[in-house]
């Protein structure tokens, strides 16, 4: 396949974006892996010729646009608290009259929290694990007996598996409950499907090949996704119908949470009937060298680089 599936390039003029912001790093829990994200945004648009520029966090872009330095901004900030994903950096953008990648407000704050985009997508009629959500205090062990071991506690509004403890029986409950609430805020306890994880990556209306991931523990982890060289990417990661059918709930499951522009959708794929479950969206996904978006890209012939240039020509 190739990147005929995509509408030509807007523009071949890289003076057309003007100065451009890539926001990275900040202060949530995945700086790190913004930074990593964020280098390479910054290097492939350079690459391109666009006048693109480094600004850590959030305090250093409001300072930077009341003087009036940028034209737009490439936001690859990830989470919340200080990251770019929960419509804090949106709303002050569009306060600013500044162009920006990725979701707006309302698209950006309600998939940073999973409970209530999960709450959306069963409104919707769309299939998701059941779940139940745990505010301070509430009993996990009664949640979990109502759920049925094994299960997922997480917070709600953390990304990149920060958090996130898998619990196979009421023995490791609490140090699960321990582990999340590190984060703060509600948690979501989640029925553990037993199946392939699979993540569909979308590119304005297009949805990227599915990936399916094999990492070589028993799940995929922050390890699994920033560190280890020994999970596998399929790509895709499903076939024929199959294929047709998750990219089509994961464009759907996109578009009903409010996001825009770019991202990726997280499915499970039960191993027992083979039913698609949705588990969360990202608006503001990884760029680093393991990153899943650029992978799924590359599948349609589209290099790094220009998957770049097609976000930032969002702005335009």
């Amino acid at each position: 396949m190739s990147s005929s599936v995509f509408a030509a390039l807007k523009v071949t003029d890289p003076a057309v974006f003007g100065r451009v912001a890539v926001l990275m790093g900040g202060s949530s829990s995945e700086r790190e892996v913004s930074l990593d994200s964020g280098h390479n945004v910054l290097e492939a648009l350079c690459a391109r010729g666009v006048d693109a520029h480094e600004v850590d966090g959030i305090p250093a872009l409001v300072d930077a646009l009341v003087h009036g330095k940028f034209d737009r901004v490439f936001n690859v900030l990830h989470g919340n608290k200080g990251g770019g994903e929960d419509g804090v950096l949106q709303g002050l953008l569009q306060a600013f009259e500044i162009p920006f990648t990725g979701s707006d407000v309302l698209g950006s704050a309600l998939t940073m929290d999973k409970i209530r985009t999960k709450q959306v997508w069963q409104s919707a009629g769309l299939s998701t694990p059941r779940f139940v959500r745990l505010a301070s205090g509430d009993d996990l062990r009664a949640a979990a007996l109502q759920l049925g071991f094994p299960v997922f506690v997480k917070p709600s509004c953390e990304g990149s598996s920060v958090g996130v403890a898998r619990v196979q029986d009421a023995a490791a409950l609490a140090e699960a409950e321990a582990v999340a609430q590190r984060y703060g805020g509600e948690m979501l306890m989640e029925q553990m499907i037993v199946g392939d994880e699979l993540t569909v990556g979308i590119l304005g209306d297009v949805a990227l090949p599915s990936i399916r991931i094999v990492p070589k523990g028993e799940w995929y982890d922050y390890n699994a996704k920033y560190l280890a060289d020994d999970t596998q990417y399929l790509c895709p990661g499903l076939e024929g119908e199959e294929e047709t059918a998750i990219r089509t709930l994961a464009l759907e499951a996109f578009r009903s949470a409010g996001a825009s522009g770019w991202g990726r959708v997280d499915v499970m794929r039960s191993r027992a009937n083979g039913q698609l479950y949705l588990l969360e969206v990202n608006t503001a996904p990884g760029m680093t060298s393991h990153s899943l978006v650029p992978k799924a890209a590359r599948q349609l012939g589209v290099s790094f680089e220009e998957l770049c240039w097609r976000i930032l020509e969002q702005t335009l």
